[in-house]
């Protein structure tokens, strides 16, 4: 059902989630300061997704809002190398008041069509981070924005959680582990050597492809 398919995208990135606190354990039992950030940071979406949660569910709809912030994002992807070139040389340290700056421009992301790592990314980078760090803390800010989603969503869902289900989203939720283990690795790498530049052009091509075709009258519906 379509409700399951919402629920079933949403709470599969627990393997993400997973793959995160593998990778960085250390960073995990290092300070009480560490969570301090991460909550400050939280803070913002937190809110702002618990007030407009039903409106933000009928915004996931719609195609042409996600074509349309997929081609938006990907075209700010490709100046912000160049824009945050000093961040590299002379980076700023992460203190409470710009964990929750980050934050608050994470909530952007709730607009689907929206990369969460993106918004925070760029966040970190407007708050002086380099590169580096500005992806690191996204991670990290990625493991209570996306467990709380999960919750809320299997909680609204619960009729929805029979046995068929429930394996469908422990074999996603397997697959989203492997394949961000993989992916976190990579884009770590890359960054540091290339940039955002390439993901930018990759959000412009799909999201260019979708409002072609929407414009050309298909009809474009989420499975």
């Amino acid at each position: 059902s379509d409700d399951f398919t919402k629920l079933y995208t949403i709470a599969i990135q627990t393997g993400a989630i997973l793959a995160v606190v593998v990778l960085y354990w250390q960073n995990f039992f290092k300070s009480i300061d560490f969570y301090k950030k991460l909550v400050l940071a939280f803070i913002p979406t937190a809110v702002l997704g618990f007030l407009f949660n039903d409106l933000l569910d009928n915004l996931l709809e719609s195609v042409l809002v996600i074509a349309i912030m997929l081609f938006l994002g990907g075209i700010i992807l490709l100046f912000i190398d160049k824009y945050f070139e000093k961040n590299e040389n002379n980076p700023q340290l992460l203190t409470d008041k710009k964990s929750f700056w980050v934050g608050t421009i994470q909530a952007l992301a709730m607009i689907p069509g929206t990369s969460r790592s993106a918004t925070s990314i760029i966040g970190g980078l407007f708050q002086g981070l380099d590169r580096k760090t500005a992806t690191e803390f996204s991670f990290f800010l990625g493991v209570p924005t996306i467990s709380a989603a999960t919750v809320l969503k299997l909680w609204k869902g619960r009729e929805l959680l029979n046995l068929q289900n429930i394996k469908l989203l422990g074999i996603g939720s397997l697959i989203s582990y492997i394949v961000a283990i993989i992916a976190i690795k990579f884009f770590i790498t890359y960054i540091q050597k290339y940039g955002f530049k390439a993901f930018g052009w990759y959000r412009i091509a799909l999201g260019g492809f979708l409002i072609t075709l929407y414009l050309l009258g298909y009809e474009l519906k989420l499975a």
